[in-house]
């Protein structure tokens, strides 16, 4: 018998994640120079790193001959005093995903189910699926989380409920007042992961206090990410907030020296750096207004973002990406998450979201 139908059928189903297209590979492929191309794909800073985080990274270099901290003392230090939590609070991942899939392993397995909304993003159902647990998709509504349809569809093998706020790949946004209510109708035995990736990009006027929850609802895991608004996508670095016992259940399953030294100190600088998250923001900002008046003008859909990307409605999605592709313009087909029809664009630089503009209105004209 053929060694790989050893494996579970469940893990044999899975369908792999398809990152945004690397601008190598489109060099190649194309045989454009790389400087030429510009990727709006995968939801990064266009500014790059920051200072902080670029001089904690050479100090670092020195001591890449030795193990990370797999305690990760500094930055769960730094993290808790930002977030006012205990230590015991904290849990560091490679990267926020990795704080899904320990949620995943701790809570989920053959017998059990997990909710998630429709359009979600792509690694709910494949740490679900990786552990033989059954997937509860519920439809959206106006392209975001239908919470009472969600709590409607909580079953009693649930054990986690997944929510991306705001949701990849559309952007959309719950208020904090509906999710609250959401949580406080939750069975206290059922995980509710939520995603909060894109948090610093919400307007002030959205924001709402979620590390104010923990206390109030022991069931409740946050997951954040180093790679947005930080600038630190390539590092891979990510940090859950849960109950003291959530976190020794999720350090149980957690592989050791998870996030290498380089992240660690990375992390612990950006999270201190200020006014680079507060220029991330603003340029985000005038961007994603920049795009929606364009997207106006050429009389596109476009589904309003409280991230750093938008996506956007277009006959032939498909071919317009090709012919994008060949202007040497990255964005993101979506039509794996259920929306054929349907582009994603991060916002860029102005330099960058122009040149979006302008090899758009060329690949729609062609």
């Amino acid at each position: 018998m053929d060694l790989c139908e050893q494996s579970p059928s469940y893990v044999r189903a899975i369908a792999p994640y398809q990152p945004g297209k690397p601008i190598s590979e489109l060099a190649r492929e194309m045989g454009l120079k790389e400087k030429s191309i510009i990727k709006l794909a995968s939801n990064e800073n266009p500014l790059g790193v920051s200072p902080k985080a670029k001089a904690a990274i050479k100090k670092q270099l020195a001591e890449l001959g030795r193990y990370p901290d797999g305690n990760a003392f500094d930055l769960k230090a730094a993290l808790a005093k930002r977030y006012k939590v205990p230590e015991e609070c904290v849990v560091v991942g490679n990267g926020s995903n990795d704080l899904l899939e320990m949620a995943a392993g701790v809570f989920l397995g053959p017998g059990r189910s997990a909710v998630y909304s429709q359009h979600c993003f792509a690694v709910y159902p494949l740490a679900t699926q990786a552990r033989g647990a059954r997937s509860i998709v519920v439809p959206t509504k106006n392209w975001g989380h239908d919470l009472p349809a969600m709590r409607e569809a909580i079953a009693a093998d649930t054990r986690v409920v997944f929510i991306a706020n705001p949701n990849n790949p559309t952007g959309t946004f719950v208020s904090g007042a509906a999710l609250e209510e959401f949580l406080a109708s939750v069975p206290r035995e059922v995980a509710v992961v939520v995603d909060e990736a894109y948090t610093e990009y919400l307007p002030r006027e959205a924001r709402y206090d979620s590390v104010g929850w923990l206390a109030k609802y022991p069931n409740v895991i946050l997951t954040r990410t180093f790679s947005k608004v930080y600038g630190l996508a390539g590092l891979r670095v990510g940090f859950g907030l849960m109950q003291p016992e959530v976190a020794d259940l999720m350090n149980r399953v957690r592989q050791p020296f998870n996030v290498n030294s380089l992240a660690l100190a990375a992390a612990t600088a950006a999270l201190s750096d200020s006014k680079f998250v507060a220029k991330s923001v603003k340029l985000n900002q005038a961007g994603m207004a920049a795009l929606e008046r364009a997207f106006k003008r050429l009389g596109l859909e476009h589904i309003p973002s409280y991230a750093n990307f938008i996506t956007f409605r277009v006959s032939r999605a498909a071919a317009v990406y090709e012919k994008l592709l060949r202007q040497g313009v990255i964005v993101r087909p979506i039509a794996g998450y259920g929306m054929p029809e349907h582009l994603r664009v991060t916002i860029g630089t102005p330099k960058e979201n122009a040149r979006f503009l302008k090899a758009l209105e060329a690949a729609l004209d062609d």
